[in-house]
């Protein structure tokens, strides 16, 4: 999506929270694709995907535009998501459900998102070495699973994976090296 039609869209959100729908199967799949090439775990990936959206919903009125793509704000979600999901001892989520019966809006139907399961599985099964290299990169501190995932899985670049995380791109050289050195003498 072009930065102008994202800009208005958000917009038209902030006034209509009825339109975010729109942003919502816009970026679900790409937002999905990123939870579960770094979890692997579908069930979770559903559940860290309800609250990405939720709280991007609850947020969007903060939301400030400064010519940064939304889905950069999304992925922030995501991994503060992910992050949570570690640190908890079971994970439970808020309910999307309510805030889209209450809006009117439709979630995607099961079979269309176990058909992005499928495709996202299918993806990940066509590689042995990207599942090796996936348990590996669990193993690293999250941030180094953030960087490197965002750089190898999602092929950002250096200045995006910043503006992601919201750190200097020197600090995100400096976490890609050493996360990959790190990955290296753990991969052995």
């Amino acid at each position: 999506m072009e930065k102008e039609t994202e800009k208005l869209l958000v917009e038209t959100i902030q006034k209509d929270p009825h339109q975010f729908g729109i942003l919502f199967d816009e970026y679900y799949t790409v937002i999905f694709n990123y939870v579960f090439r770094r979890l692997g775990d579908y069930d979770i990936t559903k559940d860290i995907l309800s609250e990405t959206f939720l709280k991007a919903f609850l947020n969007i009125g903060k939301f400030r535009w400064k010519g940064v793509p939304i889905s950069f704000w999304l992925y922030r979600i995501a991994n503060n998501e992910i992050q949570q999901s570690f640190r908890r001892e079971k994970y439970r989520p808020g309910s999307l459900d309510l805030i889209v019966e209450s809006k009117g809006w439709d979630t995607p139907d099961p079979a269309s998102t176990l058909e992005v399961k499928r495709q996202a599985e299918k993806e990940i099964q066509r590689d042995a070495d990207f599942l090796f290299i996936q348990q590996e990169i669990k193993k690293l501190p999250a941030i180094y699973q953030e960087v490197l995932a965002l750089r190898y899985f999602e092929q950002k670049s250096i200045k995006e994976i910043a503006a992601i995380i919201d750190k200097k791109e020197g600090t995100i050289k400096s976490l890609l090296s050493r996360g990959v050195s790190k990955l290296r003498e753990i991969a052995g």
